[in-house]
């Protein structure tokens, strides 16, 4: 299906071109139909040749491939890696919070506690962030 041609189509253009052009005319552009043919044979072969000739035989045609830059296929596999496997906590070092550094006294002067999440943990959902 050729510009959404199906075979029934071509078949009924065809003969409403061969009425139209009517049994004196018809040889005349059936020849030149095909030597249109044999042209763009001939210019296929042509480029198929020349780009043989230019890239060589051992061409990996997936690196010319222009589809592997389609930004939808590139964010979706970045989002789909897997993320580097996490490095194991330092011994003796708390399992679920970390405390920046220099927050010994309590008070307004302290850093607010972070909370480590190990694979698996659900993070916390705040329904009113835009």
């Amino acid at each position: 299906m050729i510009f959404g041609l199906t075979i029934e189509k071509l078949v009924v253009i065809g003969l409403i071109a061969a009425l139209l052009l009517g049994p004196d005319r018809l040889p005349r552009y059936a020849a030149m139909l095909a030597q249109l043919v044999a042209r763009g044979r001939e210019l296929l072969g042509t480029a198929k040749e020349r780009m043989r000739d230019e890239l060589g035989d051992d061409v990996d045609w997936r690196t010319l491939d222009p589809r592997q830059y389609d930004p939808r296929r590139i964010i979706r596999e970045a989002l789909l890696d897997d993320p580097p496997p996490a490095a194991p906590p330092a011994p003796g070092a708390g399992a679920t919070t970390a405390v920046a550094a220099g927050a010994g006294a309590a008070g307004a002067d302290a850093a607010p506690a972070r909370v480590r999440f190990t694979p698996g943990d659900v993070p916390p959902f705040d329904s009113e962030a835009t």
